[in-house]
């Protein structure tokens, strides 16, 4: 099979993915049968628009920033060369463009201004590098902040235009005034950083090669009760090799995962990122570059997130209209 229909045969895959999920009852969120060692640390799932909006919200991301817009090349023709209209949404990325840019954030549950302020701080720690920052609004923010307990998640990039008013964008399980420091760190920073665009850097190839999938079928049943399904979108499914930088993965960085060595193949295990790190702070800056008017080059593109790598979320058609647009 020559790289162009094999590459429209994975594309066609993602995009049967994307549909079975709509439809599919996934566990995304902790439960109470989930070990105690478990509940301070749910791991973190990139949520998708359902599969209805998949095109619109691809429409969007590209209106907001041409540069999301999949380089395509031309595909042979062998009969491999139409792409389903779906498959070309899930090539899509979300990042919001080089244009300085405020998001305004809102909280969906009570917390106190000290609380507030201080998840703002660490969702600014990206602007040391870039130019997207976010501000606090007493009304309906682009990112809306929950802390419910269904763990720790964010829709990605420019899909947060997609979602209704009423729902967060964001979840912050249980975070208040006695979380540690190294929580607001590690997650809120995370979660900051799909809301700016970036996929889980764990799923570099590189990296899902090294995880035996049985036992991370085990150890995410244990300690997060996601099924084979949602394990397969948030931790088994590869992103397509076209990073920024093009480098090894970055097993240190803030969209990194820590894996323990008892589900990868070779015994060690992927360290994952704690806080922003360098190269986390040369990637911002290259996509959301600071100094005004600036452009990107056509070839610098972020790694593609796939609809399938994201745990699908859906509400009723009849709130899909009202939406916040961004000015």
């Amino acid at each position: 099979m020559s790289d162009e229909a094999r590459l429209h045969d994975i594309l066609n895959k993602i995009a049967d993915l994307a549909r079975n999920a709509a439809s599919e009852q996934r566990v995304t969120s902790f439960t109470r049968n989930v070990p105690d060692h478990s509940r301070d640390t749910p791991g973190c799932s990139i949520k998708a628009v359902p599969t209805r909006l998949l095109r619109k919200a691809a429409s969007n991301a590209i209106r907001l920033n041409p540069t999301n817009a999949p380089m395509m090349a031309p595909i042979g023709g062998d009969g491999h060369g139409v792409l389903d209209p779906l498959s070309i949404a899930v090539m899509t990325t979300k990042y919001w463009g080089t244009q300085p840019r405020q998001l305004t954030v809102s909280f969906m549950d009570d917390a106190s201004s000290a609380l507030r302020d201080r998840i703002l701080s660490h969702m600014n720690a990206w602007t040391s590098t870039g130019c997207i920052s976010f501000v606090e609004t007493s009304g309906t923010g682009n990112v809306r902040i929950a802390f419910g307990p269904t763990g720790h998640w964010s829709y990605l990039g420019t899909d947060i235009l997609s979602i209704p008013t009423n729902r967060p964008t964001m979840n912050l399980q249980a975070f208040d005034r006695e979380t540690r420091d190294s929580e607001f760190h590690r997650v809120v920073r995370h979660e900051t950083g799909h809301t700016l665009g970036f996929p889980h850097e764990h799923m570099r190839k590189e990296l899902v090669a090294r995880i035996d999938r049985q036992k991370a079928y085990a150890y995410f049943w244990a300690t997060q009760r996601w099924n084979q399904a949602m394990v397969d979108a948030q931790v088994l499914t590869p992103l397509a090799d076209d990073s920024l930088f093009g480098t090894p993965p970055d097993q240190t960085s803030i969209m990194c995962y820590q894996l323990p060595a008892s589900i990868t193949l070779d015994g060690q295990p992927i360290i994952g990122g704690i806080d922003i790190n360098a190269t986390d702070y040369a990637f911002n800056g290259q996509i959301y570059p600071k100094q005004s008017g600036q452009t990107l080059p056509s070839t610098t593109l972020g790694s593609r997130q796939s609809a399938v790598a994201a745990g699908m979320d859906d509400w009723a058609e009849s709130e899909d209209a009202h939406t916040l647009p961004l000015e």
